[in-house]
């Protein structure tokens, strides 16, 4: 019996193929009802099988039985897109004829992928194909998302399975509805995370990245050469070729891989992409390309302090734990700003919001909303929300729509009849019961609004940097622009800060966090690579 993937999930290899690939692996025999993997197991491996078959299985649950999701024989391998990024496993892989696998652990998984071009774009494209299928169907019931549907928490949570591209499956309630007893649920433990069928209550993206083996462990007396602090366009690009070029890099995000890049419905003017490319999908592609090349990638995972220690520097995490490097390249980026309005804070949670995704457009499909910015950013969120159905209101502080946003939006925002611009305007009000109703701006008066989208611009990440010099607004010097006071105790070293370094040697700064910088997507893909170019000269002194 063979596999019943697709050939994209499951390739036809050839002998030489198949003999080059069970170079990687370790032989073992199994007998029927063995497991080669068990849901929950930690950090598994990817299996080949040479004569065994099995069967990939969805365990059964409390209010469902077991699934087979597929069967598999000889010449196929076991596993999916969590064994790069060492996540824990969801699926059981259950043997159903005796015979031989081979374990590639991964070790010999990560050197097969650097050794073995065609090896490794074979195994990355069977390994994402698998995880997108698996995103659909009984797998994704492996991790259920219950909240209200206008409720922050939840949407955080699924925002952050949404980016990591986790297979699950989330589910809106009403806390008042009868059905919400169906899931045996008390308003107040909302929202919950099942996973494998154990509730977590409250949950948060922190705790179900904990139990899915996503946040950083350190391996026994680990120094890594990099840490990336930051997953935005920047922060990927700067892991990305930190990792191809053989330093051993972490990459942490507090929220999840993408930054705005990742909230933006549409980037036109990004080199390659003439019809333009969705930022979710352009960021999905450079987080499987930094798993390719072997990036470690954890989020939730928020840096609070930075410090040399002897010829390391410590980063340390939220909960206490330490990631001891060689290097640190800061891409933290920005937080979003937020207007000074009364109620603001009650509104976030069912209401405002700072991106305009497929996730933002559920909450207010086909309803009235409000755009508030000027830049490209804002522009871009007024006309998806627009293309979708959903009367715009976009009100622009400045008098010059022009002034801070790229012409072609400007002309199609213009010529846009679901859309009405408001210049020189600003919301001075927000009203509503349980969700946002309405909005007041000041050149207009009361409108309806589902939907406040806030786009205003964000204040650098960087409050958790002690010792780096920053400029009046925050924001990281670097280079030839670190203040001349700074470079006092450069004078053992013998030499100047290199392009991108800060303040404090091999700490570097690079995107929307870094004084100068362009805030545009492709300038912060440029400055993370170039980065890693001053990471190596810096490191080899």
């Amino acid at each position: 019996m063979g596999s019943d993937l697709n050939p994209t999930m499951s390739p036809a290899l050839t002998d030489a193929q198949w003999e080059r690939l069970c170079a990687f692996g370790t032989p073992v025999d199994v007998e029927v009802g063995d497991y080669l993997f068990r849901s929950g197991d930690a950090a598994y491996e990817l299996a080949l099988l040479e004569t065994a078959e099995v069967e990939i299985v969805r365990d059964s649950l409390w209010w469902v039985e077991e699934a087979i999701i597929t069967r598999m024989g000889p010449r196929t391998f076991a596993g999916e897109l969590g064994v790069l990024n060492e996540q824990n496993a969801f699926l059981s892989a259950r043997v159903i004829v005796p015979g031989r696998v081979r374990r590639i652990p991964h070790t010999q998984l990560r050197r097969l992928m650097a050794e073995d071009d065609e090896l490794c774009d074979l195994i990355l494209h069977a390994l994402w194909a698998r995880r997108e299928s698996l995103r659909e169907g009984p797998a994704a019931l492996t991790l259920k998302l219950v909240g209200a549907r206008s409720s922050r928490d939840f949407l955080a949570l699924r925002r952050f399975a949404e980016r990591f591209g986790l297979a699950h499956t989330a589910v809106e309630i009403d806390p008042a509805d009868p059905p919400a007893s169906a899931h045996r649920l008390d308003p107040d433990d909302l929202p919950v995370a099942f996973i494998q069928g154990e509730p977590i209550v409250r949950a948060t993206p922190g705790m179900v990245a904990e139990r899915l083996g996503l946040s950083y462990q350190a391996h026994a007396d680990e120094i890594v050469d990099l840490v990336v602090v930051g997953g935005g366009p920047a922060g990927l690009a700067a892991a990305i070729y930190g990792a191809s070029e053989g330093l051993s890099t972490v990459l942490l995000d507090a929220v999840a891989p993408g930054g705005q890049a990742a909230a933006t419905s549409r980037i036109e003017n990004f080199l390659g992409f003439p019809f333009g490319v969705a930022g979710g999908d352009l960021i999905g592609q450079a987080s499987l390309q930094a798993l390719k090349f072997g990036v470690r990638v954890y989020a939730p995972c928020e840096a609070v302090r930075l410090d040399p220690v002897g010829d390391l520097l410590h980063v340390t995490l939220t909960d206490g734990r330490v990631v001891r490097t060689r290097s640190v390249i800061v891409t933290a980026g920005a937080a979003y700003r937020t207007l000074a309005l009364e109620h603001w804070d009650r509104f976030e949670r069912s209401g405002i919001y700072y991106a305009a995704t497929q996730l933002e457009l559920r909450q207010v499909l086909n309803a009235p909303v409000v755009v508030v910015g000027g830049a490209n950013s804002a522009g871009q969120a007024a006309l998806y929300l627009a293309a979708n159905g959903c009367p715009v209101h976009l009100v622009v502080r400045g008098d010059d729509l022009g002034a801070r946003m790229s012409s072609y939006l400007v002309d199609r925002l213009v010529e846009d009849p679901r859309i009405d611009v408001h210049t020189s305007s600003r919301v001075v009000g927000l009203e509503g019961d349980a969700g946002l109703e309405r909005v007041h701006i000041d050149s207009l008066g009361t409108v309806d609004a589902r939907g406040l989208f806030c786009f205003i611009g964000a204040e650098p990440a960087t409050g958790w940097l002690r010792g780096v010099d920053l400029d009046e607004d925050g924001f990281v010097r670097t280079g030839t622009d670190v203040a001349a006071y700074a470079l006092s105790h450069w004078q053992s070293l013998g030499r100047e800060p290199l392009p991108f370094e800060t303040s404090l040697p091999r700490v570097f700064a690079a995107g929307d966090v870094r004084r100068g910088s362009m805030k545009r997507v492709a300038a912060a893909v440029g400055e993370g690579s170039s980065a890693v170019a001053s990471v190596h000269r810096a490191l080899a002194v």
